[in-house]
């Protein structure tokens, strides 16, 4: 498996890059997504969640009660690492199955999108890194607005993860999503070098 991973600050707009490659022909595996619906299909996955959280979890409706879980990793590292414990595991063991299906296996690679490889030390099964930067007054009113949280909750996330100044010289490839060189064509030069690589 040519695994290759994407990741970026929060806000940075690794999902926007990761659907330019996804266009580009290269299947995407969204950690996020997956982790989620993990935690909200399997059972095991639950029990330790709600060990862990208690009832509130979850909703009435049996469904992942994402607010009230931020509200308690993003205050408490200990929390945090534990919840961790449970889901990447689960997400390492989907993604194997996922990159053996039919799209995935006839693909030149793979690419995996993560907020947190590098703070987790998940680099060492992967063949390359690209790493997504945006300045960060621009990474916290993005995701104010997208997640409809406040400055500081968003200030709060961006402490738990790596500073772009320590993950660049760890990436293998750097976009700038700044709004002044696009993002397709960044894409694609890289694209192009990684599959220059494989060739």
């Amino acid at each position: 498996m040519n695994l290759i991973g994407l990741t970026g600050g929060i806000g940075s707009g690794k999902t926007t890059v990761a659907s330019i490659f996804n266009t580009l022909g290269i299947p995407v595996y969204d950690s996020d997504f997956r982790a989620k619906h993990l935690m909200n299909s399997e059972a095991d996955i639950k029990e330790q969640i709600i060990t862990l959280f208690g009832k509130e979890a979850y909703t009435p409706a049996n469904e992942l009660n994402r607010h009230y879980i931020a509200s308690r990793v993003f205050s408490d590292q200990t929390q945090l690492e534990q919840l961790n414990a449970i889901v990447h595991p689960a997400v390492y063991k989907d993604l194997l199955a996922w990159s053996k299906e039919h799209n995935q296996v006839s693909s030149p690679y793979l690419i995996q999108e993560s907020a947190i490889l590098f703070e987790e030390n998940l680099t060492r099964r992967l063949n390359a890194i690209i790493l997504v930067v945006a300045p960060e007054e621009l990474r916290i009113e993005r995701t104010m607005s997208r997640d409809n949280v406040t400055r500081d909750e968003v200030l709060k996330r961006i402490k738990l993860q790596w500073p772009d100044e320590k993950k660049i010289p760890a990436s293998d490839y750097v976009i700038y999503n700044d709004g002044e060189r696009p993002l397709i064509d960044q894409a694609r030069d890289i694209d192009l070098m990684i599959r220059s690589g494989i060739s």
